[in-house]
């Protein structure tokens, strides 16, 4: 499957993103747009979508510019740095989630450590 890509607006600042080929990143593809407010747990910003899915692939091993599914929030996630479960410098999620995507550019996410409280919007890439 082709990877389909999107484009993530945080603090007015655009990033393409590309989904994975797991049907938990098909059906976020398939409710965007999604806007909501932006909770920060570290160097993670995470927002509740309009899905509920079980974990497909769980995993606590992530990466910066990680895209992720949290079961337990409904919520879709972006790691760019620690988090506050971090042991080293890689973002480690509270709990299981599953990769659902990746930031093309993920060393342009170091913006995101000055945000606190912002709106995101995910769309699809026109």
């Amino acid at each position: 499957m082709k990877m389909k890509k999107i484009i993530i607006t945080v603090g007015g600042k655009k990033m393409e993103a590309s989904l994975n080929g797991t049907k938990t990143a098909k059906n976020i593809y398939n409710i965007l747009p999604i806007e909501a407010e932006a909770n920060f747990w570290g160097n993670e910003i995470y927002f509740s979508i309009n899905m509920a899915e079980p974990n497909e692939k769980p995993t606590l091993k992530l990466s910066v510019g990680d895209l992720a599914y949290w079961p337990p929030g409904n919520a879709l996630c972006i790691f760019f740095g620690q988090t506050p479960a971090s042991k080293g410098e890689e973002p480690k999620p509270a709990s299981p989630v599953t990769v659902v995507g990746k930031i093309n550019e993920a060393e342009s996410l170091e913006f995101l450590t000055n945000l606190r409280k912002v709106n995101v919007r995910v769309e699809k890439k026109k």
